[in-house]
């Protein structure tokens, strides 16, 4: 494969749609990554208090919405309360969290949606029931979280998905070195039945590690990336995504000619 094409291969994520320039999580975000040629979005999923799937990354609504509460003891009228696009920028007041059926809506054919569950497995019937009632196609969402025994019941509910799971490797402080080796991780995910590995990017992030996973079925995708000279390094090394704030300048860089 020729250089070019492999840098046109690599699939460039909208991390919370194009945060860099746009409120995250928010339908302005999201669709401002579409605009800019996104092959898919990230969004991050809770469960609201009266079992409304939202896009919302953090815990509590302190950050953005200024409420001090978590998200999952609040109702879904309570949130839509809260204005959470005047922090990134004047135009984007009254912003409000969005519903993932809304999300859902926006994505164009050929594109696709990266939900990160950031609550627990309670939100996996509610998440089948709006993903089957979304009229998309299987292809055009994947699951992705941390915690590997959500993950696990993902793909055992929904196993016409892509479920793959997202992981922070620890260096040790002291000696500097990798705490777990990547045969761990990769035979973790092959157990539950799963379909890629998602990390950080960092010095873990090999040549090595990308094609051992790759042999054993699992692309390799990294977050988050927003410089033009990493995203093309890790191209080069045969990562299958590229999580980026910044999908408009990494899809210009890496596809040309497009």
């Amino acid at each position: 494969m020729s250089l070019t094409s492999t840098l046109s291969a690599v699939e460039i994520i909208g991390h919370r749609g194009a945060s860099y320039d746009a409120p995250e999580n928010t339908l302005a975000s999201i669709n401002l990554a579409w605009q800019r040629n996104a092959d898919a979005v990230e969004i991050d999923i809770y469960l609201s208090k009266d079992g409304h799937i939202v896009a919302y990354h953090d815990k509590t609504t302190k950050r953005i919405g200024g409420r001090n509460r978590a998200v999952k003891e609040q109702t879904f009228a309570e949130l839509q309360t809260l204005d959470v696009g005047a922090w990134k920028n004047a135009k984007y007041k009254a912003e409000r969290i969005p519903t993932l059926t809304q999300i859902l809506q926006t994505i164009p054919e050929q594109k696709r949606l990266f939900i990160e569950i950031k609550c627990g497995p309670e939100v996996l019937p509610q998440l089948k029931t709006e993903l089957a009632a979304s009229g998309k196609t299987s292809a055009q969402t994947a699951i992705i979280g941390f915690d590997y025994e959500t993950m696990q019941q993902a793909k055992q509910l929904m196993p016409e998905l892509k479920v793959i799971w997202v992981f922070k490797v620890n260096q040790n402080k002291i000696t500097r070195k990798w705490e777990h080796n990547a045969g761990y991780y990769i035979q973790k995910a092959k157990a539950a039945n799963l379909d890629g590995l998602d990390l950080g990017y960092n010095q873990f992030v090999t040549k090595a590690f990308v094609e051992q996973a790759r042999a054993a079925g699992l692309p390799v995708y990294v977050w988050t990336v927003n410089k033009v000279a990493d995203a093309k390094k890790l191209a080069e090394i045969g990562v299958a995504g590229i999580t980026t704030d910044r999908p408009g300048l990494l899809n210009s860089a890496l596809k040309q000619e497009k």
